[in-house]
């Protein structure tokens, strides 16, 4: 066998070299978690007497994403066949090792394993490994190696916190500094951007707890209108009267149509005002077009829905009444539950400053809203709505520049 260059950094060294049979690491974005992962699976598999290894990530998709070319330009003196379409790689000894998805439960069961990796861990039902995976190393003591960022206190959580009481664990936590490859300043970047509890999750691998105060009051800042900067405005529709009569909901159970109008300065956003209200189809779409025919505004986003649709032909005839058009671009979820979006587009430029409001509005409903979030028996069309403001920016920003005519974005969404 050809001699192995396995190159570590030195805390991926102290998890290499440990010899429990159980080991679950909280790592830090960057700190070289698939790196590392790949080779423990080759060395294992290659030792391995009789039995083969997984390699286990949220969805099959990301298996292949993350491990499958990484696999092969690591272990190329190892591997005598590599199955794409399966993503198995076959060794020199006649092991093998299998990219899986947790989202493939199926696929996981009935076999015996020499070695598991569950990567990101926390994004998988605990069912995975309590009643799946534990069992399948049972008969040739396989182990198990468990790695990730932390995503709040869950079972991820509870099992890092049993291992460090347990004799045949070992629990190791990491900061994406330990990584010395990468550059202080990209964590210093991020930092800037970022909320608090957002930077100590995903680079000082916290376990960070999302069950209120993710927003602070005192985050909330007023200022006059800014001289630079161009306008957007994001809609996030809901609770026309027609709804209401076909679904016999009483007025206080629906949604609020919420409409952001916001003037952006590069990475600054000043709040101008955030219409909401229950109104009907015809109602929401002039005072969408009123508002941006007021700011003059480039671009406007509609969440992606029936409700946009809805919407749409009856805003065209309000563009054709007023003689007057306006650029409206769709906006997506992009696959994030809406807590998750609110937070992330929302929280680290709150806590640094860089949104602000305008003094000459009432904020109640907002800065309540902002307070009670998340709370799934409260409203939060206020802040939804803002959160679309992100990919309103950056569509208007594509929109403002000179392309070249077969210039096609790569990215629907972002507009790039």
């Amino acid at each position: 066998m050809a001699e192995l260059n396995i190159d570590l950094h030195p805390a991926q060294l102290q998890i290499f070299h440990s010899k429990k049979r159980f080991k679950i690491v909280a790592a830090g974005r960057r700190f070289g978690k698939s790196y590392l992962s790949a080779w423990i699976l080759l060395i294992k598999a290659i030792q391995s007497e009789s039995k083969d290894v997984f390699y286990i990530a949220p969805t099959f998709q990301q298996a292949k994403d993350i491990m499958w070319a990484m696999l092969k330009d690591l272990g190329q003196d190892l591997i005598a066949q590599a199955h794409e379409n399966t993503a198995v790689l076959t060794l020199i000894n006649g092991r093998k090792i299998y990219l899986k998805g947790s989202d493939r439960p199926e696929t996981l069961r009935g076999v015996g394993l020499s070695l598991a990796v569950l990567d990101e861990y926390a994004s998988m039902k605990p069912v995975v490994w309590e009643q799946i995976i534990r069992p399948t190393l049972a008969d040739v003591r396989g182990e198990a190696f468990f790695i990730g960022t932390p995503a709040g206190k869950n079972h991820f959580y509870d099992l890092y916190k049993d291992a460090l009481e347990d004799d045949d664990w070992d629990a190791f936590q990491f900061n994406s500094t330990d990584n010395p490859f990468l550059p202080p300043e990209e964590i210093e970047a991020s930092r800037r951007t970022m909320s608090t509890m957002s930077f100590r999750q995903e680079f000082e691998a916290s376990f960070e707890t999302g069950s209120g105060g993710i927003f602070q009051e005192e985050w909330f800042k007023t200022e006059e209108e800014p001289e630079e900067g161009n306008y957007v405005i994001a809609i996030d529709p809901a609770g026309f009267e027609a709804i209401e009569k076909e679904r016999n909901l009483k007025r206080s159970k629906l949604d609020e149509t919420a409409i952001a109008i916001v003037k952006i300065d590069r990475d600054k956003w000043w709040v101008k005002d955030i219409l909401h209200g229950r109104w009907n189809i015809k109602e929401t779409a002039k005072k969408i077009l009123h508002s941006a025919l007021k700011v003059e505004s480039a671009t406007v986003g509609i969440e992606t829905g029936s409700l946009r649709n809805a919407i749409l032909p009856y805003l065209e005839d309000e563009m054709r009444t007023e003689g007057k058009w306006v650029s409206i671009i769709e906006l997506r979820h992009g696959g994030k539950k809406k807590n998750d979006r609110i937070t992330w587009a929302l929280q680290g430029r709150m806590e640094h400053g860089q949104i602000s409001f305008n003094p000459n509005r009432d904020w109640k409903v907002f800065i309540g809203q902002l307070v009670d979030f998340p709370n799934r028996m409260a409203h939060d069309d206020l802040l939804d709505s803002l959160s679309y403001i992100d990919q309103c920016s950056v569509a208007d920003f594509a929109h403002s520049i000179e392309l070249d005519d077969d210039w096609q974005p790569q990215d629907s969404i972002a507009g790039y």
